[in-house]
């Protein structure tokens, strides 16, 4: 048989490459196969039916609503509509989530990225508490098919965030999730009848408090559906907004094993063993380990991000930032936008965008900035690489260089690995959004950093490894743009006598080229602020070789610097300051000045400086 690419049957059938790419992961087009990130597609398959080809388009049409001022950090579905605030149409997903027919679905997408206000919106759509509100979704694409006009209002939706749970025990974590469900009991009871329900039901629905225990909150959701189910005589849904929250809590402050057994109890009886269930939908940032809180949940769709299912139902479509640019003037910006803020990929939709970082650049009239920063996310990885082994700093330094990796990695995160297992820190930093899937072969995984904005964050949590320690690396950084050689010795002693507690620095000879990689990504962490002052070169080629860093001047008349990292070696130095000299005739046989008298550089501005390491002793010679 023979075949041909995705992109080839599109221009055959005068449709994108997208769309036949997404026909394929459906399972719309017999006999395609994927090898590695391309589809091949049989030469005499049939295109999928007109009506279905029809159907599928009409989910590409970028609708976008409402005023052009932007509604930063609003959640709330019905606040958007009712101010007419700048909103990018994603009602379908109410079409999409309801005719999977799945009955309770975990999607996992980073922080930022609409989760709650898609939530918000399901509840709007479906909650009795929003009947007869068909004025919130006139004009919108679920308002479209007719069908679905019956379905708003129509039912009881228990619709429950932990996105707000924070502590640092059990009981405090567990109070606050206390509070939100007693909210939703709250909010049913001003509208219930309760004269409807029997003695023992009202008391059951009286025992339900801030201070319940652990036992009675678990059971507290499945009690509601019961109580609704029989009052309205439809099943309840329930919705749960950032599920893994107090997860990572009690990660953070050494409560796992309460808090993964209450999870677990919890979502048993809600999801698992409730007959009054109708749907359920959870989202969160992280795919938590089955064994952890999922063992008994069998009939759990989990939705991840390389997942096909809603791709673009979360974050922004380059088609609706392009779009929405454009309504608001800003389209000149476009290909820096994409540069900054584009990367995100769902399925095999490569190009989707923050949507926190969008609307706030819209909000900030075209302002470049750091606005998907995430403290909680940044402590948790921070302190992750801050322990992790010499492989994986080097690791975060081939990020920072550019460069992708190739590692093997389980969407599935297991926080009692994260410690001791890389590829567990590499779910993490994927979940979170810090790295991109550029391409995929069974559980190998190609990663990168998505794109500009999470490279400065993240080079921002490297900088915070340094702020933190009190190792006097700034006085290395001033004693080397004053030539002070003696100092410079002084402060990077320091410096790597206080931080190399946090790290395997690497001993005997098969090592060495290994850990002159270490060093190298620690120096450069360590000149990460002088960016300002200087254009950093890393790996690059000059002259006959590749020299380890250059420093050139920004100002005209300002000193360059060349560097370059020795391990020291028993079998080749006799001692360091040999060391020092070898790094330096590298330097002079190498002519890695070139680059910089190719760039005006005068020569008597150019510094050279060799690096002996030996352990947590450093010698640095010109």
């Amino acid at each position: 048989m023979q075949y041909m690419t995705s992109r080839q049957k599109a221009t055959e059938w005068s449709v994108t490459k997208r769309m036949v790419n997404y026909w394929c992961a459906n399972g719309q087009i017999e006999g395609a196969y994927k090898e590695g990130s391309r589809w091949w597609i049989p030469v005499d398959v049939e295109r999928p039916g007109e009506e279905e080809c029809l159907r599928r388009m009409r989910a590409y049409t970028v609708r976008i609503t409402g005023k052009k001022s932007v509604a930063v950090g609003i959640q709330d579905f019905e606040a958007l509509r009712r101010d007419q605030m700048f909103y990018v149409d994603k009602t379908d997903f109410i079409r999409q989530w309801w005719e999977s027919g799945e009955t309770t679905t975990l999607i996992t997408r980073p922080r930022r990225f609409g989760k709650t206000l898609n939530l918000s919106m399901l509840n709007c759509f479906f909650s009795v508490f929003y009947e007869n509100r068909a004025d919130l979704f006139e004009g919108l694409k679920v308002w479209e098919e007719k069908s679905y006009h019956k379905l708003q209002g129509r039912f009881p939706v228990i619709f429950l965030s932990f996105a707000g749970v924070k502590g640092t025990t059990f009981e405090a974590v567990l109070r606050q999730i206390n509070y939100g469900i007693v909210e939703v009991y709250r909010r049913f009871e001003r509208i219930l009848d309760m004269s409807r329900f029997t003695e023992r039901e009202r008391q059951d629905f009286g025992r339900i408090s801030w201070d319940m225990d652990a036992s009675t909150a678990a059971q507290s959701v499945r009690l509601l559906t019961d109580l609704l189910y029989v009052y309205y005589g439809q099943k309840p849904i329930i919705l749960l907004d950032e599920y893994d929250t107090p997860l990572q809590e009690a990660y953070f402050n050494s409560f796992w094993d309460e808090m993964t057994a209450f999870v677990g109890a919890f979502f048993n009886n809600s999801f698992k063993t409730n007959p009054s269930l109708g749907r359920a939908l959870l989202t969160g940032i992280t795919r938590i380990c089955k064994e952890s809180i999922f063992s008994d949940l069998n009939n759990i769709d989990v939705v991840t991000q390389t997942s096909t299912k809603y791709e673009t139902a979360f974050g922004f479509t380059e088609e609706e930032v392009k779009v929405g640019l454009a309504r608001v003037g800003l389209l000149d910006y476009r290909e820096k936008v994409k540069e900054w803020y584009d990367g995100f990929t769902f399925g095999q939709r490569r190009d989707m965008y923050n949507p926190w970082s969008i609307t706030k650049f819209i909000d900030a009239e075209g302002i470049f900035d750091i606005y998907w920063a995430n403290t909680s996310n940044n402590k948790l990885v921070s302190s992750l690489i801050r322990k992790s082994s010499k492989n994986m700093k080097m690791a975060m330094e081939q990020l920072l260089e550019g460069e992708m990796l190739h590692v093997e990695m389980d969407e599935q995160l297991d926080f009692a690995q994260l410690e001791y297992r890389e590829s567990a820190i590499f779910s993490l930093l994927y979940a979170t959004g810090y790295l991109r899937v550029n391409q995929k072969n069974d559980q190998e995984y190609v990663l990168m950093l998505t794109n500009k904005e999470v490279k400065i964050v993240f080079r921002r949590i490297i900088r915070e490894w340094f702020n933190d320690l009190d190792t006097g690396y700034g006085d290395f950084r001033r004693a080397l743009l004053h030539d002070n050689i003696e100092e410079m010795n002084y402060y990077m002693n320091m410096v790597t006598l206080s931080t190399f507690s946090y790290f395997d620095t690497g001993t005997g000879r098969g090592n060495i080229d290994e850990t002159e990689r270490f060093y190298h990504g620690f120096v450069l962490g360590l000149l990460a602020d002088l960016s300002d002052q200087f254009s950093i070169r890393s790996n690059r080629e000059s002259g006959l070789g590749r020299y380890d860093i250059i420093l050139r001047a920004r100002e005209e008349n300002g000193n360059s610097y060349i560097m370059e990292f020795k391990v020291f070696d028993r079998e080749r130095d006799e001692n360091m300051k040999a060391c020092v000299a070898r790094a330096l005739q590298q330097i002079e046989e190498k002519q890695y000045e070139t680059e910089l008298v190719a760039d005006g550089i005068a020569r008597e501005r150019i510094r050279k400086y060799g690096f002996a390491f030996d352990g947590k002793k450093v010698l640095i010679g010109s």
